[in-house]
């Protein structure tokens, strides 16, 4: 599938067609996630559970830094 770069104010986008978007499970204001890959790059959608996991373990990670260094030796 071929996307077309396009200028859009100072920046530059792709339009997704409705199929992609479909098959993302997507809307207006979904956030996705560009990764590059060994072919290129993947453009995946923000697991919102998993950001919420991933928030409430670096809280603890900040928490806890010295005992976690101390456990690392």
């Amino acid at each position: 599938m071929e996307l077309k770069l396009r200028k859009i104010g100072n920046s530059y986008g792709v339009i997704l067609p409705a199929e992609v978007l479909k098959a993302l499970q997507v809307r207006d204001g979904s956030v996705l996630t560009l990764l590059p890959n060994e072919q290129g790059y993947q453009l995946s959608v923000e697991d919102a559970e998993f950001e919420a996991q991933m928030r409430a373990a670096r809280s603890l990670m900040a928490r806890y830094s010295r005992a976690l260094r101390e456990l690392a030796k």
